[in-house]
């Protein structure tokens, strides 16, 4: 492929959220052209797909595709089905939660596999060979599949089992440029390329008006990235339910 700015597409999977919006923002300007998608998958709420929106229309993508896919016939997931979204009052409580090990039940089973395959199908037809995903493992919730070794082997089924790869010869790359950033180190990147992260969503319970829980494991590791960064935290939060 050219390696001209007009003749890179990529898929960037966008959900509104912090990380995707630096994501996007570090593939624009890296020269992609950016192809953005995001998903109505019977989340709890939409208000993600609001600040997806204003944050592809703020970045200038050639394409903002919303595909629905109703993950709430599995369930299995407190953002899928009716169980409760676990809150804490400090974030240092989270940090005891996640000394455990466990996989928290806000991770939804398959999601980034279900998601990424949905990029792979968009790459082939636009002739693309980068996908960008805002995963992390070191400020996450413990969800399996934003590790390393899954993106890896994730890229090498794509290799596997697409015409681009099988019979082109071509590699499929999936950028994690955050992977292995903190929090704040995220924040202090989208902040020099200009990222609005007040127009980003990360709670998984708000309100209907879109303000954030102040609670819940992500509005936590948000909230301490801001603190860390040094950056003030331009998020929307119900009355009395900033974090501590």
């Amino acid at each position: 492929m050219s390696t001209g700015p007009s003749d890179r597409p990529a898929v960037v999977l966008l959900s509104g959220g912090l990380d995707s919006a630096t994501v996007l923002a570090l593939a624009r300007s890296d020269g992609f052209d950016c192809h953005a998608l995001s998903f109505r998958y019977g989340q709890r709420h939409a208000v993600e797909l609001d600040a997806a929106a204003r944050v592809a229309a703020s970045n200038g993508v050639s394409d903002h595709a919303v595909m629905d896919i109703d993950l709430r016939r599995f369930g299995g997931s407190a953002l899928t089905a009716d169980i409760d979204v676990p809150k804490h009052d400090r974030v240092e409580d989270l940090d005891d939660d996640l000394a455990t090990g466990g996989v928290p039940i806000t991770y939804v089973p398959a999601r980034n596999t279900v998601f990424l395959s949905y990029a792979l199908a968009w790459a082939e037809v636009l002739g693309a060979d980068d996908i960008f995903i805002g995963v992390n493992a070191l400020d996450y919730s413990g969800y399996p599949d934003c590790r390393p070794e899954y993106i890896a082997a994730f890229e090498h089924m794509a290799d596997l089992a697409t015409r681009a790869g099988a019979q082109d010869g071509r590699h499929l790359t999936v950028h994690t440029p955050l992977i292995d950033l903190t929090k704040a180190q995220i924040i202090r990147l989208g902040t020099r390329l200009g990222v609005d992260y007040g127009a980003t969503i990360s709670c998984y319970d708000p309100a209907v008006d879109g303000r954030a829980c102040g609670h819940c494991d992500s509005c936590l590791l948000r909230a301490r990235g801001f603190s860390d960064a040094a950056v003030a935290d331009p998020t929307h939060y119900r009355p009395g339910a900033e974090p501590r």
